[in-house]
């Protein structure tokens, strides 16, 4: 899978499960129709949380090996934030 968008949230050096889940609800609660999938935890505590909206996937990644919070989508998300950040 190619995702063409990709926003790097949190670079912390120690990936924080609090921005993590609330990076989720923020995704949940501005985008419509989005699909909450899998939730996958890795053997480090790394979380990744899978969503589709139609036919598309977006991933938010909680990754102690990389040491970020980090989304990966195949759908531009700006457009959903854009007149919320101000």
């Amino acid at each position: 899978m190619i995702n063409l968008y990709e926003y790097n949230i949190c670079t912390n050096a120690n990936a924080d499960k609090v921005v993590f889940l609330r990076q989720c609800a923020v995704l949940e609660k501005h985008i419509p129709n989005l699909r909450k999938r899998q939730r996958l935890i890795d053997v480090d505590e790394s979380e990744t949380q899978i969503y589709t909206l139609e036919d598309k996937t977006i991933i938010v990644h909680n990754s102690y090996y990389i040491g970020a919070v980090y989304v990966q989508s195949d759908v531009d998300l700006l457009p959903y934030f854009n007149s919320k950040v101000q």
